[in-house]
Order: structure tokens, then C-alpha cells, then sequence
């Protein structure tokens, strides 16, 4: 079963760029590119756990194509290439790692790539155009135009498919590709995004550890546990939202279970039926603090005041500072107030707001079903 690392950029071994100059030579003979790999390829095994470890930091792209005379492009390939052999791994933001080659099952969590993408889709290609083994395909270009990916990428796909030994790479020129098993399986129904892979995971979390009615851990506490950004658990719980298994609620209630994934025959709870979502009931509570700040410039405070800070007003009005924040925002907008940053800043009174006629509730709904109209 694989585990997942969600490394620290900072906290990284760098592979000095000068480990590589011994691959500086003009009489390569045959690719560039299939000299790099099989020269990084030996020099991370010959030196693993010596001198170079599992997570060290590969030098860029950039460095490496100005260190050896080759676009990024090229040294693309050649990361690309090593990572289909299991000795790189690789993740936006983070960079080229080497992987831990003595355990093939840790690696880092990430969306599916162009080039995966591309290999699925040559595969359905070859499917297609019933190509028989031994038979030719068409150039990269030709391929490239046929599934609209880029020219680079489709070729990098190519090299993939030779490594799973789906296709074979000739030296002739005018017979470059040849089809050598066609007995494979089209995933492409499973190249799902990194942030719906998450939301699966999310599911057998729940269904393993949770029941109706449990609140969720926090956002930051399941991105720990899944190995992934606040923000694609973010993007994820929105899944399961959307879906009627979770009940977003504001501030200290959080995130609740409302109904257990893959369970189409449960009922809609009461509570999902009688409250708003947090995004409206959202624009009520910030309506509903906008007017209370109103009240107490109006009793409290005159033009060119300093309002209490917003951890203050967070305390004084028992809401979340994210609140008050949005509150001072809309009251900005409004011209009502005005920031002010430096020693003295602070959020100060521009002009003096009118008396609030606040209707707080004449926008909610109810649901029939739950009203009790009887006469008391």
C-alpha cells in the first residue's frame, strides 16, 4: 500500500549542481537524452544512501539545461523519464526529488500529468485505429495533432509507453515507432484529479471512522493526514458538499456529517432541510454585524475616531475575526470607514453612518414540512 510525504521545500538536501559535470561531453553517441538517463540513472544508484539520500532535491531545470547545453525541455525528458523508473518523483512547487528507491511505495500525492493524460489517450488511439502488433504508428506529430496535446508531451508519452513495453523505438527514421503489445487497459476513467482523489479518500475516512452527526477534523488536521493543501481540502470537502454528505456550518460548529457516502437511500436530515448553507447564512451574519458596528459609531464614536482593533471587536461581539474583518470590508466600501497602517494605524471613522433598519429575518425560509401551525 503506498504512503504519501508532503515534504518541506525548505527543509530539503540540494544535490549540488557540480555532482553532474562529469556528463559534459561532446562525442555522446546516439540521443542526448537516453545518455542523461542512463548516466543520472547509475550515478543515483552508485551513490544512494552514501552520498545522496531519498527526498534530496534535484538541481533544476534550468540549471542543468545551462550546465550541460541542452534546452529544459531535454532535461524534462530526461526527469521525466528517470521518474517512470522509479528514481525521481516530482511535484509543482516543490521541485525533483529523489525517490527512496529501497521503498517503492512513498511518494508524494499530485494531480495526474499531461503526460499520463497523453498516455491514455494514445493508448485509446491504438485501440481505435485496431493497430495489430508489429505494425507502425504514426510520428509523434501526427499523434500529437490526433489527441490536441503538445508535440513535447505526446513524445514523452511515447517514451512511457516504451517503458511499459506497449511500443518500441527502432533507429530506423522512416519506422520509428512500433506497436509490440496490445494487450493493455485504458485507465483514462481513472486519471482523476488530485482533488478527487482526496475527496475519495475523505469518503472511506468517513465511513470508516465516522457517523451522522460527527463534526469533521479541521482543515489544516486533514491535510496533515491525506498529505495535501489546506486548499485542495478545501476544494474537496466542496465534493462532498455538494453531495449532501457534509453540512458546512459557521464558526465553532464546523463541518458536519449528514448523511454517509454511498448511501443514496438515506433521508435529508431535519437540519439540512431547516437551515440555509454558511453561504447564505453568511450574508446575514455579516449583514448583522455591519449593523451592530453602525449602532456603536453612531452611539459611541465620532468622524476621525480609532475603532477598537479587530481581535478586540471579535471579542466585544463574541464573532469570528474573520468576521469583523469582512464587516470593516463592507463598511470600507460603504465609505464609512477608512485604514490606516504605520505606529498609528488602525481602522478609523470617515463618515457617520445612518441609523441601520434591520429586518434580520425576513429573508429566511423555512420548510412547510417543519413549521408547526397549530394554534396554541
Amino acid at each position: 500500500m503506498k504512503s504519501f510525504i508532503q515534504p518541506d521545500k525548505s527543509k530539503l538536501n540540494q544535490v549540488p549542481i557540480s555532482e553532474f559535470a562529469d556528463f559534459i561531453t561532446n562525442d555522446i553517441k546516439g540521443s542526448k537524452t537516453e545518455f542523461l538517463v542512463n548516466s543520472i540513472e547509475k550515478w543515483i544508484k552508485d551513490n544512494f544512501d552514501k552520498t545522496v539520500h531519498a527526498n534530496d532535491l534535484m538541481p533544476s531545470k534550468q540549471l542543468m539545461a545551462d550546465l550541460l547545453d541542452i534546452s529544459t525541455g531535454t532535461v524534462q525528458n530526461v526527469y521525466r523519464q528517470l521518474e517512470n523508473k522509479g528514481l525521481l518523483y516530482s511535484k509543482q512547487c516543490v521541485g525533483t526529488l529523489i525517490a527512496d528507491i529501497g521503498n517503492k511505495n512513498v511518494t508524494m500525492r499530485k494531480s495526474s500529468s499531461k503526460r499520463e493524460l497523453a498516455v491514455e489517450l494514445i493508448k485509446t488511439f491504438i485501440v481505435k485505429n485496431k493497430f495489430k502488433i508489429g505494425e507502425q504508428l504514426p510520428s509523434v506529430r501526427a499523434i500529437s495533432q490526433y489527441i490536441n496535446i503538445p508535440i513535447n508531451t505526446t513524445g514523452c508519452a511515447m517514451e512511457n509507453l516504451v517503458q511499459f513495453g506497449i511500443v518500441e523505438k527502432t533507429s530506423n527514421k522512416d519506422q520509428c515507432w512500433i506497436l509490440k503489445n496490445n494487450k493493455f487497459e485504458i485507465k483514462l476513467d481513472e486519471k482523476l484529479s488530485l482533488i478527487s482523489r482526496v475527496a475519495n479518500d475523505l469518503k472511506k475516512y468517513i465511513m470508516k471512522n465516522l457517523k451522522i452527526g460527527d463534526k469533521l477534523p479541521t482543515h489544516s488536521e486533514l491535510a496533515k493526514m491525506t498529505k495535501v493543501s489546506v486548499k485542495t481540502i478545501h476544494s474537496a470537502l466542496e465534493i462532498l458538499i455538494n453531495e449532501g454528505i457534509l453540512l458546512p456550518k459557521r464558526g465553532r460548529y464546523g463541518t458536519c456529517i449528514v448523511k454517509m457516502p454511498y448511501d443514496s437511500d438515506l433521508q435529508p436530515q431535519a437540519e439540512t432541510a431547516i437551515f440555509a448553507k454558511s453561504q447564505f447564512t453568511a450574508r446575514y451574519h455579516y449583514n448583522r454585524i455591519q449593523d451592530a458596528i453602525k449602532n456603536m459609531i453612531i452611539e459611541k464614536y465620532s468622524i476621525h475616531s480609532k475603532l477598537p482593533s479587530i481581535m478586540e471587536m471579535a471579542n466585544l461581539m463574541d464573532v469570528s475575526p474573520n468576521t469583523i474583518r469582512k464587516a470593516f470590508e463592507n463598511l470600507a466600501k460603504d465609505g464609512y470607514l477608512e485604514f490606516s497602517r504605520g505606529r498609528y494605524g488602525g481602522t478609523y471613522v470617515k463618515a457617520m453612518p445612518k441609523s441601520p433598519d434591520s429586518k434580520p429575518f425576513e429573508w429566511v425560509a423555512v420548510n412547510p414540512k417543519y413549521a408547526d401551525y397549530s394554534d396554541n
